[in-house]
């Protein structure tokens, strides 16, 4: 019997900026399921990349005056750079700058032309460069792309042409026998209804620029980029070699593709498949938008979440967590620092975090930390034992259906259960009896459980996972297969090793004090739009208003970071008859050392905050320049602490 596999994919990312959160989290899913099915011992193919052709680019990079190779690879640098820290594990990376890649395309291309499905003709019709997308006028909305609503482009040009058309019967009827195809179900009507209201013949071939792959039959064109990005699912494979890969992984189980891009994937891509005579992906699954406060993320509204200083704040496993247990899958989710920080504080600190620290606290309490042998166990024991025994295979299962906010939950109704028999057996009562054995047989149950936890949860929270791991006193928790989530393979006598709380509770209101500060700062630095008349410069006050403000000069004495908090340091600060603390986010800036015997401008007179637990008695000034450089404003040692400014 041949060994089960999984193939799945992410869109490979159109490089004209540095990536996002909404990046962030298609990648995080693909390599939470790449990890599980590991895990449970199928072959796995993980493929993601970046789609570096087209007018986009190339503009992009004129703009910058600079190549648009170059333009490319430092972008595809930052999207490599945020996956290593995101512990994304992904088997190939697929580049469509890459010869391989090019030798695929130009393969593809010709094949088709060959058999006479791509001709070429004259094309007159709308281009959106945004979404490197052809449109005829009848499914423009008000003159504009009907996908992201801005201007599109009247382009007239030879071109060769794809016959979508001609397998427009064909592919519906597939559509129609494999309802698994197109996923979730809201995403196939809609594709449905886009094929019946009529397919037309797909432009695959521009000459009013240069940056793509050259037509193999005609240098003159350069293939659309659509046509070239979607060939990268079996590159990755070798193709147009006979390789073992492309036996063994295709066709691809899953490409997981955010709902924008769905048309592209279950239309064109199955398209270009069927005149190749291969078989089709088993699913393509559309996605939802990650929302910032229920609002669509855009650059021009200036929320658009870096995860980037997300993991810097929080940790890369509180961000993996809430991406994949906050949103239904297939649906669109919301993303806030609130919401993150709460179910951070909930599922993770309250709910894991504390079940793991409690046990191994009463263990080093009643067994000098070492597991000790179980004894019977009652009804309520082997209640628990039941649940997570069965959990293993009711987690597979909802993974394979891709529910994998409801596979989160069923982990987390073990760890729920946990919490609740620690209050129902109660081990500090046990404790008092002469007979250890049945405090021993319950701190065994509450130590096997957060060993079947870790290895459950070590494909989503990879650290977390090892965390639990070593703190259970055990080793090598990669070497851990699927036939070890089953109870009784932790071994009596083991010594654990209890370190700090591996999710310590944020403070939600003195974190969204750190974030409004951020924001300030953003704000300051951001450059102002060039106008031919002076922008007003804000609100005028009067000097009774500015008299308000108290600024004085104050000397520093001590500086220091805050634990937890990248951005922020902790200052001492002499006022000339007062010391105070103050906490400015001004670590990314200076060194703590840099500042010391410094003369800064403090408002003192502003209302005391806490800010990460740490007391903040007063605000200095600073200056932001319009890239982002930022520097405190100083005197000179000859004005003394204590002096007033005005």
């Amino acid at each position: 019997m041949s060994k089960e596999r999984f193939y799945v994919s992410t869109p490979i990312y159109y490089p004209s900026d540095h990536p996002h959160i909404g990046h962030a989290y298609t990648t995080t899913v693909a390599d939470s399921l790449a990890r599980w099915h590991r895990f449970v011992g199928r072959d796995v193919y993980f493929v993601t990349g970046s789609d570096e052709h087209g007018q986009k680019i190339q503009r992009a990079a004129m703009t910058k005056n600079v190549t648009p190779q170059a333009y490319v690879d430092e972008i595809v640098a930052s999207f490599k750079a945020l996956w290593e820290k995101l512990h994304i594990e992904y088997d190939d990376f697929v580049r469509t700058t890459e010869p391989r890649h090019h030798r695929a395309v130009q393969t593809v291309f010709k094949r088709i032309y060959d058999q006479g499905d791509i001709y070429k003709d004259s094309y007159s019709g709308w281009y959106c460069t945004p979404c490197e997308t052809f449109w005829v006028e009848n499914r423009l909305i008000d003159g504009n792309c009907p996908d992201c609503s801005r201007s599109v482009e009247l382009v007239e040009e030879e071109s060769y042409f794809f016959k979508l058309s001609k397998y427009s019967s064909r592919l519906l009827a597939y559509i129609e026998e494999h309802p698994e195809f197109i996923q979730p179900e809201s995403r196939r009507k809609e594709m449905v209804n886009f094929i019946k209201s009529g397919l037309e013949d797909l432009c695959v071939s521009r000459t009013t620029f240069d940056w793509g792959i050259p037509v193999p039959i005609d240098e003159g064109h350069v293939i659309y980029v659509w046509f070239d990005a979607l060939t990268n699912y079996i590159t990755a494979l070798g193709y147009p070699e006979e390789t073992e890969l492309m036996e063994q992984f295709w066709p691809a189980d899953l490409h997981l593709v955010g709902k924008e891009i769905m048309r592209f994937h279950t239309i064109i891509w199955p398209i270009i498949l069927m005149a190749l005579d291969l078989p089709l992906p088993k699913t393509v699954f559309g996605h939802g938008w990650l929302l910032f406060d229920s609002d669509k993320m855009s650059k021009s509204k200036g929320n658009v979440v870096d995860p980037l200083i997300l993991i810097d704040d929080f940790g890369v496993d509180p961000i993996r967590y809430f991406l994949m247990r906050e949103i239904s899958f297939g649906q669109d989710g919301n993303f806030s620092r609130r919401a993150l920080i709460e179910r951070t504080n909930a599922d993770l600190a309250n709910d894991l975090g504390n079940l793991l620290n409690r046990t191994l606290s009463m263990l080093d309490r009643y067994f000098d930390g070492i597991v000790p042998q179980p004894d019977k166990n009652n009804e309520i024991d082997q209640a628990i034992i039941d649940f997570a025994n069965n959990l293993a295979t009711s987690v597979d299962a909802l993974l394979k259906d891709y529910k994998l906010n409801d596979a989160l939950a069923a982990i987390w109704q073990l760890v729920g259960r946990a919490n609740k028999y620690v209050d129902e057996r109660a081990p500090w009562n046990l404790a008092k009896l002469d007979d250890k054995s049945e405090l021993g047989t319950v701190m065994y149950n509450l130590l096997e459980v957060l060993r079947i936890v870790a290895l459950l949860v070590k494909s989503f929270l990879p650290e977390t996972g090892d965390a639990i791991w070593n703190q259970l006193g055990l080793n090598d928790i990669e070497s851990q297969d699927f036939s070890q989530v089953t109870w009784g393979h932790l071994n009596p006598g083991i010594q654990t090793a209890k370190g700090d709380p591996i999710f310590p509770r944020i403070d939600v209101e003195e974190e969204m004090e750190v974030e409004s500060q951020v924001k300030t700062e953003k704000s300051k630095s951001k450059v102002e739009p060039k106008k031919e008349e002076k922008a007003p410069e804000g609100v005028v006050i009067g000097i009774e208003d500015f008299a308000k403000v108290q600024l004085a000069v104050a000397e520093i004495l001590e500086a220091g970071p805050i634990e937890g908090a990248d951005r922020l340091l902790k200052l001492q600060i002499d006022l000339g008859n007062e010391k105070r603390q103050l906490v400015a986010g001004i670590a990314k800036h200076y060194a703590p050392n840099e500042l010391i015997g410094r003369r800064i401008v403090v408002v003192t007179n502003l209302k005391p905050a806490k800010l990460r637990g740490e007391l903040s008695e007063g605000m200095l000034l600073a200056a932001t320049s319009p890239d982002g450089k930022l520097e405190i404003v100083t005197v000179s040692n000859a004005i003394p602490a204590g002096s007033r400014v005005s």
